[in-house]
């Protein structure tokens, strides 16, 4: 940093929200310089305040002089720590990993426990998914997509903390639920020849579905009597996601305009999930076509502004809008960034820079969990994206350097930690039944290392 540049950073400061600035993920916040000393007053008390400023500059500069030299040096190696106490204060709280491995037999017994029939009655030998709820509804009804991609997120969940196969009580839920989104996929609501655009949640159905059924045979948890079933529904699934790709653009949105064959923006958010669900397909040794992946790699890198921050839908524009802002976009931007790690076409120091973002601005999430009402206004965030964007975060972490991941995991656990219930369940939502998905998504946080040497194993095999 030059003299100039560090003299020009003590000026005083119009006050502002901070944001990432750049893939380096400085804070970054509009200067304004002070108004000249003019007022017909002695000019005494101008000198002696320039005196003073000048003073406290030297010294400031005097101060940080190591810390600027610092910057000017190259990067340490990947091996040693370089997490930035500058975004992550001490106000936040940590966890241990060991702290938060800990309550997982209470989460996964609350899950259990959630597990309902179509009814909505808990605990009867017909239960079989765990819906997700928010305030949407088809026909006055809770959308069928909703039902299975809440269902999905939870055998995710089940099926990736330890202890599954040797848990009856947890393969025999699993057993059931995968019966179930097996056979709603023939439900008239997920189907892709009668879908003509608009506002659908069927989306999030078809990407749940195909990333849960395609972990679950990449794994070879689907039970035998299952097997063809479920590969018949996940061939169906991968279809459906193809099929209702946006046209012209690439990618995908579950608020598209009227007409299957308009051209309408994609969702940055949507479009990762997407991705992320054909890359466990192609895992599972289903064939996935490589231009499909590229025109949603696209979206993204197009979704990125000039501050690091991923807009909602559509490409990033030069002048971003509030609502598109870092402090908004914290949970799409460790999606996003997470997901181009996976192709092959991110960089840890975005990542980084998503992760300080996440944890600096993570207090206008909490501000809206649990709270009714969707998009709220000025970064508009709903209750909905809080565990959203914990999973994500704690996905990002594995891409960073050995040496950054523990810090980085206690301080997402240490902020997971302290918003769970007192029953062991998390919830983002004001209704009771969503308690499911959020612990799911929980769990799926808080045993992400375990997800990334189990699938570094797999590699290495």
């Amino acid at each position: 940093m030059s003299l100039t540049r560090a003299m020009d950073f003590l000026r005083p400061r119009a006050h502002s929200v901070a944001s990432i600035s750049g893939p380096a993920g400085g804070l970054h916040t509009p200067s304004t310089l002070p108004p000249p000393c003019t007022h017909a007053a002695p000019l005494l008390p101008c000198t002696l305040l320039a005196f003073t400023r000048l003073a406290l500059t030297l010294l400031a500069l005097t101060l940080i002089a190591a810390p600027l030299h610092a910057q000017e040096t190259p990067p340490p190696p990947s091996d040693q720590p370089t997490v930035s106490a500058v975004f992550l204060p001490p106000r936040f709280p940590r966890a241990a990993s060991s702290d938060v491995i800990a309550v997982t037999p209470a989460a996964i017994t609350a899950l259990l426990d959630l597990q309902e029939d179509e009814l909505g009655k808990r605990g009867t030998p017909d239960a079989n998914q765990w819906p997700y709820e928010g305030v949407y509804r088809t026909r006055g009804s809770l959308p069928v997509g909703y039902r299975i991609g809440g269902t999905c997120i939870v055998i995710l969940a089940l099926t990736s903390t330890p202890g599954y196969e040797q848990d009856n009580r947890r393969v025999a839920a699993v057993e059931r639920a995968i019966t179930y989104i097996c056979s709603a996929r023939e439900h008239a609501d997920m189907s892709t020849q009668a879908y003509d655009g608009g506002y659908d949640v069927r989306i999030w159905g078809n990407i749940e579905a195909l990333h849960c059924l395609a972990h679950l045979e990449r794994k070879r948890l689907i039970p035998q009597h299952l097997k063809l079933t479920a590969k018949a529904a996940l061939e169906d699934y991968l279809d459906a996601v193809v099929t209702l790709e946006m046209p012209a653009t690439g990618g995908w949105n579950y608020a598209r305009p009227a007409g299957k064959a308009t051209v309408g923006a994609p969702a940055s958010f949507v479009t990762a999930c997407a991705l992320q669900a054909l890359l466990e397909a192609r895992a599972a040794g289903y064939t996935v076509d490589s231009a499909l992946i590229d025109r949603g790699v696209a979206v993204l890198e197009k979704s990125r502004g000039a501050t690091g921050t991923i807009v909602y839908s559509g490409p990033a524009s030069e002048r971003t809008r509030i609502s598109d802002s870092v402090p908004g976009a914290t949970g799409r931007m460790t999606l996003t960034e997470s997901t181009l790690m996976l192709v092959g076409k991110g960089s840890i120091e975005r990542v980084r820079a998503a992760l300080d973002a996440f944890i600096t601005h993570w207090d206008w999430l909490d501000q809206r969990r649990a709270k009714t009402g969707t998009h709220v206004p000025p970064y508009m965030v709903a209750p909905y994206y809080f565990m959203f964007a914990h999973r994500y975060a704690a996905q990002a972490i594995e891409h960073l350097p050995k040496a950054d991941r523990e810090e980085y995991r206690a301080r997402i656990n240490g902020l997971l930690m302290s918003v769970k219930g007192p029953d062991t369940t998390w919830n983002d939502r004001v209704f009771p039944r969503s308690a499911g998905y959020g612990t799911a998504m929980a769990l799926l946080a808080i045993h992400q290392p375990a997800q990334r040497s189990e699938r570094a194993e797999e590699q290495r095999k």
